[in-house]
């Protein structure tokens, strides 16, 4: 994309804001969804939100596809080659954010599983804390599948355990505001997961160097017939070393943790007095 193009883009954006400061937009990864692509961008449309669109691997109908959409003057559309994982995929759609001058990006999955119509709640509450990350916490339906409920309380647990908080109600859910400075300043340091342990890993990471979390409830569901990305061994190895590694990193930053603890319990009493 060239300069004139990108310019485009933010001023089609920055004209429906009212804080010039603030300058959103959407990334979505890729990979086999590409077909539920078409009516979650006709909602973001509405929204005149610029969506950076981040092919991971994408087979040839696919591509095609992608390339199509981003004819719309507000998609972008990145790829990679081949498969990354997910991981990856929203690196490179919030590196890539950040270049064409947006502040925070709006991650949401391909596969219609998260409320679109969330998104302006989502972003207001970014707008109002520039800083925070805004993490969904997912309303589900009785289309969850109950394995996959209840094996979310098991990394509820061990995150609670690694931040010593009960702030990241939910670090799973790929529905979730990054304000890009913190976020890619996170990123370009430190080794982060490039798949489905990805999103977990970057929330506790981002806690551990203080940026706020804040939880908003969200209805989640899964579509009939939905195709998973999730791959029950390897991702349940990655997500079991990423705790591991997660958990010796709450022990190194205990002393910290526990400070941190201590002293947000103590303005708060200080507060209630």
């Amino acid at each position: 994309m060239n300069q004139s193009q990108s310019q485009t883009h933010t001023q089609t954006h920055t004209q429906t804001q009212v804080n010039p400061d603030f300058r959103p937009c959407v990334v979505i990864p890729v990979y086999r969804h590409a077909q539920s692509l078409p009516p979650l961008l006709d909602q973001l449309r509405q929204l005149q939100l610029t969506c950076i669109l981040v092919n991971d691997g994408g087979d040839a109908q696919a591509s095609a596809l992608m390339r199509e959409l981003a004819r719309d003057p507000l998609v972008l559309l990145c790829e990679q080659f081949p498969n990354r994982g997910k991981g990856a995929a929203v690196s490179t759609g919030l590196r890539y954010a950040a270049q064409m001058g947006f502040t925070h990006a709006l991650q949401i999955d391909a596969d219609g599983q998260h409320n679109a119509a969330d998104i302006p709640k989502f972003l207001a509450l970014a707008e109002a804390h520039p800083h925070a990350l805004i993490a969904g916490v997912p309303q589900y339906d009785e289309s969850v599948p109950r394995h996959r409920l209840y094996a979310r309380y098991i990394t509820h647990f061990w995150v609670w355990v690694e931040t010593l908080s009960f702030q990241i109600r939910d670090s799973m859910c790929g529905f979730r505001v990054y304000p890009l400075d913190e976020t890619l300043a996170l990123i370009n340091s430190v080794a982060l997961g490039s798949r489905m342990d990805f999103d977990t890993q970057i929330l506790v990471h981002l806690f551990w160097r203080g940026v706020k979390m804040i939880s908003e409830p969200t209805k989640v569901i899964y579509p009939v017939g939905g195709i998973s990305n999730f791959r029950p061994w390897r991702d349940n190895v990655l997500i079991t070393v990423m705790h591991t590694r997660l958990c010796c990193g709450m022990l190194v930053r205990l002393p910290r943790l526990l400070w941190n603890k201590w002293r947000n319990n103590s303005a708060g009493r200080r507060y209630d007095q």
